[in-house]
């Protein structure tokens, strides 16, 4: 089986590539999330992998929540985890095996990808050519991800990587300032379709008088409403509408 989460495709992507091979069952982790808390059947023999973004050099919160309600029935033969990453996973790896590792669960492969940044407060997508370039170098770092799966490979595979200590003191400092929805803001060019909404991965946004509203001080920030906006109504600060919008060249509309 295969838990991921994605808000703009690559982390879908990556994970679909994957199962298209080993025929594994995909889960998305928010869905799983909306479930009960219950113990995730392990069979003889049964691999696990997760497939996650990397948020400001670490794990997105929700999925760190995942990490942590997570319960297995027992130690995979196989557990993997794979972070797709923009500039740098940081330690995207490290920290989710310290959380596994507290539930007696040894991580025995971990892999990355570099995709398009969607951080897109920060860095511009507004280039086709270059968000082309990126995906196409990316397909050959998945075909090395699915083969070392495929043998079952032990190790860390996680490249561009940055001191433990640094990550760390980023992600603390800077991801829960950076997730505070009073940072997004809705343009006139809305038309209350509430696409936004239905795909919250949290459930932060609520509709009233036909215009989104964030119901909490804090989301996940996977600027999937941004991004997959059909009237491109969603900002996060100044610079994104010259960024551009992003979502996986897959899952265009």
């Amino acid at each position: 089986m295969i838990f991921y989460f994605s808000a703009t495709g690559n982390s879908k992507y990556t994970a679909q590539r994957i199962q298209a091979v080993t025929g594994d069952t995909l889960i998305p982790i928010p869905d799983w999330l909306r479930q009960p808390e219950q113990t995730v059947p392990v069979p003889p023999g049964e691999s696990v992998g997760i497939v996650s973004p990397t948020y400001f050099w670490g794990l997105p919160s929700i999925v760190q929540t995942f990490l942590e309600q997570l319960t297995l029935e027992r130690q995979p033969d196989y557990l993997w985890f794979a972070a797709t990453y923009g500039t740098t996973p940081g330690q995207i790896g490290h920290f989710a095996q310290e959380i596994l590792e507290q539930k007696g669960l040894t991580m025995n492969g971990q892999f990355s990808v570099k995709m398009p940044d969607t951080w897109t407060p920060t860095f511009d997508l507004s280039d086709p050519e270059k968000v082309c370039r990126i995906n196409a170098a990316a397909e050959g770092q998945i075909d090395f991800l699915i083969q070392h799966v495929q043998q079952r490979a032990a190790g860390d595979f996680i490249r561009r990587k940055v001191p433990v200590f640094a990550a760390k003191l980023f992600y603390e400092e800077s991801y829960d300032k950076m997730r505070e929805t009073r940072r997004l803001s809705v343009e006139d060019g809305c038309v209350g379709c509430g696409l936004c909404a239905r795909n919250c991965p949290v459930s932060a946004i609520q509709m009233q008088d036909g215009r989104p509203t964030w119901q909490k001080e804090h989301c996940v920030m996977c600027l999937g409403c941004l991004h997959r906006c059909p009237q491109f109504a969603i900002q996060y600060g100044r610079h994104t509408r010259e960024h551009g919008q992003y979502v996986h060249p897959e899952y265009q509309p």
